[in-house]
């Protein structure tokens, strides 16, 4: 597989940045009880994943070291704002849907994770490649844990009765206990897939980790200055 075929795909199934890095997953488990909120927090996220990405490997070069997280946390900002009119002006429903989710995604790790890790150190093409990628899985992901919960919950799937389901639905899933049971099953089946060798520990380091001022390079750092992800 060629290297940025590898980037484009690793966001979906083997860095998956909800289901094998666990980031971004307030969102995730708070606005997935309706298949068309997923999409539309997806369709956000990526937005502003691929537009700061994009921009913020442009100016990497020209962005000092000292000041680089509050630049990057300003590109994002003005991004997510952006988005947030467009959905107020075009979408209403969506925007009451997805409530405080939709402003917070200023402070998504996922996107700041990527700006950090990524794009300040690559390419725009790369960059692009990063976000398509990662915004896709992000989506895909949304959209899984969606279906099951509208379903199973509601007895719908965007909107539209399900026979027999509608009036036969487990209300549970749709509360936050279903939520969470769904996250630790799709998170099973991830690894049952990958069989174990998505990855671990991601080799970041703790002079580039955004929160390593905050925790002094110990606190969620290994020694060796690589950066746990959970399981």
């Amino acid at each position: 597989m060629s290297s940025r075929l590898k980037i484009l795909t690793n966001g979906i199934i083997r860095e998956n940045p909800i289901l094998v890095l666990v980031l971004g997953t307030c969102p995730f488990l708070a606005v997935t009880t309706q298949a068309s909120n997923a999409i539309g927090m997806g369709a956000a996220v990526t937005f502003v994943l691929l537009c700061s990405n994009v921009l913020i490997s442009m100016l990497r070069k020209v962005i000092s070291e000292k000041v680089r997280i509050p630049c990057y946390i300003v590109v994002i900002a003005s991004f997510v704002t952006l988005v947030q009119m467009i959905v107020q002006a075009f979408l209403p429903a969506l925007n009451d849907a997805l409530g405080l989710y939709l402003p917070l995604i200023v402070v998504n790790c996922i996107i700041l994770g990527r700006a950090e890790m990524f794009a300040g150190k690559n390419g725009v093409f790369d960059s692009a490649l990063d976000a398509i990628g990662m915004g896709v899985g992000y989506t895909l992901a949304m959209l899984v844990m969606a279906s099951l919960r509208e379903v199973l919950g509601s007895g719908t799937w965007f909107g539209m009765e399900l026979p027999v389901l509608v009036d036969n639905n487990i209300s549970i899933m749709i509360m936050a206990p279903g939520g969470f049971a769904i996250f630790g099953v799709l998170i099973a089946i991830i690894n049952k897939v990958t069989k174990g060798k998505a990855p671990r520990v991601k080799d970041f380091g703790c002079a580039g980790c955004p929160s390593a001022e905050a925790c002094g390079g110990g606190l969620s750092c290994a020694g060796d200055g690589k950066e746990v992800v959970a399981k």
